[in-house]
């Protein structure tokens, strides 16, 4: 069953405690850096409070179920809770390029995206700024918010915060870069990173199962997971 913004509201509302216990001594990834990221504090991925984000469009490059004809509603989350060697988005992941935004205005980011005809909207590198991503769904929800959400992440997750998203999430989009946590250190500084990325990847599929696809192809609800690929060490 796909979820429904009034089903969405709920949940949301019910969680909301535990989203602000976990901004206030920050255990929303796998760091666990315990500051209290509500008075601005910054932990390992150097967040503010309010989110930071380099840019938000209509994106024409993602998997071809969430991009479809008329684009996926990304939106780039600046900062990062991994230092990936390699990483594509180095200008605003790691120099931290962009500018904070305040939770409304997140929400109403979210509603000119669905406005402007994206099928989704397509929450990128979404892990440091969970809390503040779920309040900002809540006021989108309430002003009109109705198509997909996507949770795009680099996979090192932590399982307690996706149980969170259980029924706010519609369509995960999850790296699986590691097999191997000496490797996860070397490229990422991620620790643990495949003892968290499985159980992560176990919760997101219980959640919303395999890809489910509407008449034209495009992602209602749905688990993708991508693989990364390095071309030598």
């Amino acid at each position: 069953m796909i979820n429904t913004a009034s089903r969405k509201l709920k949940l949301i509302r019910e969680r909301a405690p535990l989203f602000k216990k976990a901004l206030k001594s920050c255990s929303i990834c796998p760091r666990r850096c315990g500051v209290d990221r509500a008075a601005g504090k910054a932990g390992y991925c150097r967040a503010p409070y309010n989110p930071a984000a380099y840019s938000y469009s209509a994106h024409h490059g993602e998997e071809p179920a969430l991009s479809g004809t008329k684009g996926s509603g990304t939106i780039f989350f600046t900062h990062c809770n991994m230092r990936c060697a390699y990483c594509q988005n180095y200008y605003f992941s790691q120099l931290d390029s962009g500018k904070e935004v305040s939770i409304a205005k997140l929400a109403d980011i979210m509603l000119h995206l669905q406005r402007i005809g994206c099928h989704n909207i397509n929450l990128v590198s979404p892990t440091h700024y969970v809390p503040q991503i779920v309040m900002a769904l809540e006021m989108a929800l309430t002003k009109g918010l109705n198509i997909p959400i996507v949770y795009n992440t680099g996979g090192y997750d932590l399982a307690d915060t996706i149980r969170l998203l259980d029924g706010i999430i519609d369509i995960y989009l999850p790296d699986m870069r590691y097999s191997d946590d000496s490797a996860a250190k070397k490229y990422s500084d991620a620790i643990r990173y495949v003892e968290n990325n499985r159980m992560c990847i176990a919760q997101m599929q219980r959640q919303v199962g395999d890809m489910v696809l509407d008449d034209n192809g495009i992602g209602k609800k749905g688990l993708i997971i991508r693989l990364l690929v390095l071309p030598q060490d």
